[in-house]
């Protein structure tokens, strides 16, 4: 989010999420232990996930209530072993029914978490059992796929997430150690209208007819009355569920290589994440290994995106690793990186400009085998048309909203190659996601490239981007913009095997 639009944010009127003030509870544990796995209709899970209210504390004295998994924030970091069956347990303490979406796995449909699908819901105090086998390898995590709409106490807005690292049959184990990070904020509220971030990615360019149109739309909008639509803003902001300088320091060596896993786990949000002194390699992204790992001075993720990097310590102090944005930041979006034997007042120096460029990881000079089909896509925003709220059309055409379950839009067939072209025709970013497959992004605005896999990706205001995936996982299939708001209110659609 650009700053202008935090500003606006901060000063014009606010719906609260209505958060309670509750006593503390202790901070979550490192990761859940694994039980003695049995037959998935007998003896005990491997893992179990109760979904319930919690208050979590943020900073000392700073007390929120949210629904969380296992009573903690994040959800308990679960280790699976790759192509190792796993029985989970999911418990449902809430007055609402739920689904928990295991994001960026490749699972059947009946497991994936997601009521469009056709997922069964997990009951409002009740129990469903589920077993899966994990892959692919790598950085997962799940979340709830619930719509929130209106109600900012539900949905991503809340602590519904958690990580999952899928131990790979073959690790090289080319570092020291892992640290686990999840950005999020708390307590959101609306207000009207605000700009979106648009300094993020490169190439910076929009295409002319996507932004005659799409302002053309706006300024009609404008002319009639309308005031823009509702946006959310956010009053808290943490890592690992606890604003700068409340929580543990990540304590280093100087000479180690530390793995950094970054989770943007925001509701709506764009993050960035620097570390004074230091660069991040990144060798993953979306747990998948980039086929060009390559060093940047820090890192941005879209809603829902995760980033995998090597940091080699070897710039000794205290530091403040957080958001490049100093208003987020001074609201709690960092965490204290303390070298052995220095101590002091943690420091911050603002890191160059940068923007992200997906091909700086792909296969230099390489472009993806031709699809056997392509889908063309137009993203369109309808400027408060939703009760204040801006809808969202894929080819003219919005998810209906209010539990009404639309018929597929996109037909496969199984071994086939697709092609999926994007072209955004609003100012808006839209972190795009497929479920239950992995997509390789194959051209961004014109420029063909090749090998980074991923299953969300950043399409940028007034921009096309490209992507292919192989049909290789039959059953109904969601695809959406993962930022709440955006698919609550009208951007999703199916694929189903025909």
């Amino acid at each position: 989010m650009s700053n202008s639009r935090r500003n606006f944010l901060k000063t014009a009127g606010r719906v609260t999420g209505g958060f309670l003030i509750a006593p503390a509870v202790a901070q979550m544990p490192a990761s859940l232990p694994q039980s003695k796995s049995g037959p998935p209709d007998s003896g005990p899970a491997d893992y179990t996930l109760r979904i319930a209210a919690t208050p979590i504390e943020v900073a000392p004295n700073k007390i929120i209530s949210v629904t969380t998994y296992n009573g903690q924030f994040p959800g308990p970091l679960l280790r699976f072993r790759e192509g190792r069956q796993v029985v989970v347990d999911l418990i449902n303490d809430t007055d609402a029914p739920e689904q928990l979406h295991w994001h960026g796995q490749w699972v059947p449909v009946d497991v994936d978490g997601s009521a469009e699908e056709g997922t069964p819901f997990i009951p409002a105090h009740g129990t469903r059992r589920i077993s899966f086998v994990p892959q692919p390898a790598g950085y997962r995590f799940y979340h709830t796929h619930n719509r929130a709409g209106a109600d900012l106490s539900a949905g991503q807005y809340g602590g519904q997430v958690g990580q999952v690292y899928i131990e790979p049959k073959n690790d090289p184990g080319k570092y020291d150690r892992e640290v686990f990070l999840v950005l999020k904020e708390f307590e959101p509220s609306f207000s009207r209208g605000g700009d979106m971030a648009q300094d993020v990615l490169t190439p910076v360019r929009k295409v002319q007819s996507l932004e005659a149109q799409g302002e053309a739309a706006m300024k009609a909008s404008l002319a009639k009355g309308m005031p823009h639509g509702y946006e959310v803003g956010y009053n808290t902001f943490t890592i690992n569920g606890r604003m700068l300088g409340h929580g543990e320091p990540i304590r280093v060596k100087q000479g180690e290589r530390v793995l950094f896993h970054v989770l943007n786990g925001s509701a709506t949000e764009i993050r960035s994440l620097a570390l004074p002194g230091h660069k991040f390699q990144v060798i993953a992204l979306d747990g998948n290994p980039v086929p060009n790992p390559a060093t940047v001075p820090f890192l941005w993720l879209g809603t829902a995106e995760r980033v995998s990097a090597l940091v080699e310590m070897d710039h000794p102090g205290v530091w403040i690793m957080g958001d490049t944005s100093d208003e987020d930041r001074r609201h709690g979006m960092g965490i204290v990186v303390e070298y052995a034997h220095h101590a002091g007042k943690a420091l911050w120096v603002a890191p160059p400009e940068f923007r992200w460029d997906y091909t700086k990881f792909a296969n230099p000079g390489a472009t993806a085998p031709a699809p056997d089909e392509t889908f063309e896509m137009t993203i369109a925003k309808e400027n408060a048309a939703a009760e204040g709220f801006n809808r969202w059309t894929i080819n003219g055409e919005a998810y209906p909203m209010g539990g009404t379950m639309a018929p597929p839009a996109f037909h496969l067939r199984e071994g086939r190659r697709y092609r999926v072209r994007m072209r955004n025709q609003s100012d808006d970013l839209h972190p795009i996601h497929l479920h239950r497959h992995s997509f390789e992004i194959t051209s961004i605005m014109g420029q063909a490239t090749a090998g980074v896999m991923k299953d969300v990706v950043m399409l940028g205001g007034y921009q096309e981007i490209a992507f292919d995936f192989m049909a290789n996982h039959p059953g109904m299939t969601l695809f959406h913009c993962h930022q709440q708001l955006h698919m609550d209110f009208g951007f999703m659609t199916l694929f189903d095997y025909v």
